[in-house]
């Protein structure tokens, strides 16, 4: 089996409902489902045409398809990059019925992965591969959880996200499937995830005859959507990996594509920030956000973002006394609790040499709010239905599938945006649900259309800032990681994945999120011991080797650091910026998983193999490791020293093993390597 076996016509296409399968049968587990105008059910397509052309780096091949008898139009995109492994693949469904047609299930990908055949001298009956799936899920504070299943024949695996927003915590749009004895780093595993942000569904399929079939798309159980004639959907993409060399590569495939064609900044270097949440959260003034500047800019740090609590005004204004209840949508600046406006602010960064950044939440609304009293039909709602309310016990989510909503969102956040030319980081949150699912601009009959038109509504509002502001670096949060995809990794360049910060479960988090998304994509901050949510006591060193993992940052206050914990905080932030760019860009070797040892211990390489950091962190128990820990990744042929001192050759270190050794509770160290030059 092969990536071009898969993303054959033949393999992805007849995955209708109602396509004929041999003489007596026809295709009941399929991508795509529809009730046309007149009620029928079933879907007979043929191919009608196919087009191939070359789009930069990437070649885009289309098959397009029409029912043999309805006016009912389907094309499979598909694009193939020449530097990565990974396949790009959607489809557009169009018609031209003489009414309304119900898309049951609109599936980005659909595939019948044949079992392997015996040789045919051999009479016996084959046993079939294993075949095992892995998921990522989890809740507020503990995202990303790995989870592992095996398929026996006759069974299906499902899962779905239904939430809308928060849409990585119940089920990843992501999954592996592995295939026989796969691992970490042998066997055949395919990845399949979805570039979105709204509903989600996955399932893998085993059935008797040894086949495996595999769909990924929108959830569309809460309704089908209703498409009119002459209009074209387009689903969201999925992303295609297949390797031959276990899981560990198919994460490196991921890593590298959105790198390079995903991400706005693509391999940008993230800076070392500040976050002032932690440290104040929504009691501060301008003295204690300054306070915050100097003490980032001390330690090394390169940026200063001021967290939720600086807009609303009047009655609304969000300060110490409304907290979380009032005047979110609204992008004016507290002039009480910030004089001189968020432009002194950001000045005061540069002043620092200091970049600025800010938090929004503009997907969401507080019921005190000018912009609910002014427009209560631009929020989501059903009718004769009370509302659900969210955070603060009266947050509400805006309906991004209003145009009119979405041009006086922007008009607003651009002119707050204005006051700062030099902004260089925006913070997008989003703190509740869609518990509320109707859309007053929708007709009666398309009310379910509300979870793929939301989503589709905030990329375009997210596109409309990207445009105007492209420098603007983005970071992805919905209440910790449940923004945390690919379909919103286009438009940001990395992930709050947690709200929960300590070190212990932040390990956790990182390993299952790094299985699809870029270290650099992960903010991992230091913060304050005992930790605010978790009350748990660690180590300063421990806090900063767990969060080197991904792009470093504080949430904390500076001036609650000790001296000797000032200056080596200091210290941390400059080796970190030494390894940044070998962590941030190079490839990820998983070497031993927290979810089977007491500890957990991965590495990143650079492209030309010359650095190279391991990062050994122990868990909340008592241990006492001293062992070799083989690596992966380097140049066998050369030589590479281990944090400047003894020098071991690639091809030792990947055979027999770096020696560490880890005691203690909370134990942890990171080993920089650098190859010594090559023999003349």
């Amino acid at each position: 089996m092969d990536i071009n076996t898969i993303l054959t016509a033949g393999y992805l296409l007849v995955a209708v409902y109602g396509q004929p399968q041999g003489a007596r049968e026809i295709v009941r587990y399929a991508g795509v489902q529809a009730l046309h105008a007149d009620g029928a059910a079933t879907l007979r397509i043929q191919e009608v045409g196919k087009d191939e052309k070359r789009e930069g780096a990437a070649t885009h091949q289309t098959v397009a398809y029409k029912d043999e008898h309805y006016p009912f139009f389907i094309t499979r995109h598909f694009v193939r990059w020449d530097d990565c492994d990974v396949v790009e693949t959607w489809i557009d469904v169009r018609h031209d019925e003489p009414g309304p047609v119900k898309l049951i299930k609109m599936d980005s990908f659909a595939a019948v992965i044949p079992e392997k055949k015996a040789k045919k001298d051999k009479l016996k009956r084959v046993k079939p591969r294993r075949v095992r799936v892995m998921t990522l899920a989890g809740k507020w504070g503990e995202e990303a959880g790995v989870c592992e299943s095996e398929l026996a024949a006759g069974q299906t695996l499902a899962t779905s996200s239904r939430e809308g927003i928060h849409n990585a915590w119940e089920s990843n749009p992501a999954m592996m499937v592995s295939f026989g004895d796969a691992t970490e780093t042998k066997g055949e595993v395919l990845g399949v995830a979805l570039e979105w942000t709204g509903t989600s569904a996955k399932s893998v399929r085993r059935e008797w005859n040894g086949q495996t079939k595999v769909f990924i798309g929108v959830d569309n159980e809460t309704g089908p959507y209703t498409l009119d004639p002459g209009v074209t959907l387009t689903t969201p993409k999925a992303l295609v990996v297949l390797s031959k060399s276990g899981k560990g590569e198919v994460s490196r495939q991921y890593h590298r594509w959105a790198r390079r064609h995903l991400m706005p900044h693509g391999d940008d270097l993230h800076p070392v920030l500040l976050n002032s949440w932690e440290g104040s959260y929504f009691s501060f003034t301008e003295q204690t956000l300054t306070d915050m500047m100097d003490g980032v800019k001390e330690m090394g740090g390169e940026m200063f973002v001021l967290d939720d609590g600086w807009f609303g005004r009047g009655e609304f204004a969000r300060d110490e006394k409304n907290k979380a209840t009032a005047g979110l949508g609204d992008w004016y600046v507290n002039d009480v609790k910030l004089p001189h406006g968020l432009g002194w602010l950001a000045d005061q960064a540069k002043a620092r040499g200091l970049k600025f950044g800010i938090w929004v939440e503009p997907e969401m609304v507080n019921s005190r709010s000018e912009r609910a009293t002014k427009h209560p039909e631009w929020i989501t709602q059903e009718p004769n239905r009370k509302p659900v309310y969210g955070r603060g016990g009266n947050q509400l989510v805006l309906d991004m599938a209003n145009p009119a909503l979405l041009d006086d969102l922007f008009a607003q956040i651009d002119a707050t945006y204005a006051a700062m030319p030099d902004l260089a980081f925006v913070k997008w949150d989003a703190n509740t649900p869609l518990s509320n699912p109707g859309s007053t601009r929708l007709a009666r009959d398309r009310q379910a259309n509300i979870w793929f038109d939301y989503t589709k509504g905030l990329y375009d509002l997210l596109a409309r800032f990207q445009a105007k502001r492209p420098q603007v670096m983005v970071q992805a949060c919905a209440s910790g990681g449940g923004h945390m995809d690919f379909g919103f990794l286009r438009y940001a360049d990395e992930f709050w994945t947690s709200d929960v910060t300590d070190p212990c479960k932040r390990i956790f988090i990182q390993w299952g999120t790094s299985q699809f998304y870029p270290a650099s994509a992960m903010a991992c901050h230091v913060t304050a011991s005992p930790n605010h949510q978790t009350k748990r006591e660690t180590p300063l060193s421990y806090r900063f080797d767990v969060a080197m993992c991904g792009r470093l940052g504080f949430e904390l206050h500076p001036k609650d650091l000790k001296p000797e914990e000032l200056a080596y905080a200091k210290q941390r932030v400059a080796q970190y910026k030494d390894i940044r760019a070998v962590v941030q860009r190079g490839d990820l070797y998983r070497l031993a998983s927290p979810y089977e040892n007491p500890y957990a211990a991965l590495m990143y390489v650079n492209d030309d193999k010359s650095r190279a950091v391991v990062f050994t962190l122990g868990l909340d128990e008592e241990i006492d490791i001293t062992s070799r820990l083989p690596l992966q990744g380097l140049d066998p042929a050369r030589a590479y020293s281990v944090d400047g001192a003894k020098s071991i050759s690639g091809d030792d270190l990947m055979k027999n093993g770096l020696p560490f050794a880890l005691k203690g509770k909370y134990a942890s160290k990171v080993y920089v390597l650098s190859a010594e030059a090559p023999a003349k």
